[in-house]
């Protein structure tokens, strides 16, 4: 029913947002709609009865451009990750997403990136960009590294696209451990039970002195500190 309840507030929610949008939109107004979207996370966790413990969060320079990464356990990482990340943080979505009405174009307004998984030429485009929006623009960006959630809530093998990222915009990676997600929302589910969730985020991880041909080494080290924190 909770569940239900927070859906029925976010379509309220969209729907009252679509007036400003379409002021905003070609004013290029984009702030507002994050710090909103923060809210509304926020709003919806305390519906749920969701309890977050947070750790780390100091290690965060909000001044400075990170590509934050999380093992990815539930349908709730995204908009929990974006809500308690200390900066206006973006995120590179499958494109698919773009496709919902009102929503896909708010993501379009706000300069979150879209991804065609099923073309490599797709992948590449999207970290173009997003590396672009960083050196440009100094945002910083959300990956799940695993690409997809656990279907056992193990850690599984880390893909590249995020690392590229990091190499090309030169911005540190920030290792997050999530725990509890799995159990609340697994995969395949859409109603979300009551519960904890523990957030830890890991000091900043540098990408000087890597390059495309020593990538494996950080993706293991950026993995074996999620996996150590879990």
């Amino acid at each position: 029913m909770r569940t239900i309840v927070v859906f029925l507030i976010y379509v309220i929610i969209v729907i009252c947002l679509t007036p400003f949008l379409l002021i905003c939109y070609p004013l290029k107004i984009r702030q507002p709609f994050i710090a909103i979207g923060k809210a509304a996370m926020r709003l919806g966790q305390k519906i749920l009865g969701l309890k977050i413990e947070v750790s780390g969060v100091e290690k965060i320079d909000r001044k400075s451009t990170y590509v934050f990464m999380a093992n990815h356990l539930s349908f709730l990482d995204g908009p929990m990750l974006f809500m308690l990340i200390p900066q206006a943080v973006r995120v590179i979505l499958k494109k698919e997403v773009y496709r919902i009405p009102i929503v896909g174009w708010g993501m379009h307004h706000v300069e979150f990136v879209p991804v065609d998984r099923k073309s490599i030429r797709g992948g590449k485009k999207s970290i173009e960009k997003a590396s672009h929006l960083m050196r440009e623009k100094g945002y910083s960006f959300l990956i799940f590294p695993e690409g997809t959630r656990s279907r056992d809530g193990k850690i599984q093998a880390f893909r590249r696209g995020g690392f590229f990222l990091a190499l090309e915009s030169q911005a540190a990676i920030v290792p997050m451990a999530i725990k509890g997600t799995f159990e609340i929302m697994p995969k395949g589910s859409f109603f979300v039970r009551r519960g904890k969730i523990d957030v830890a985020f890991q000091s900043p991880v540098s990408v000087q002195g890597y390059s495309r041909d020593t990538m494996e080494k950080l993706i293991e080290k950026v993995r074996s500190i999620i996996q150590a924190a879990l």
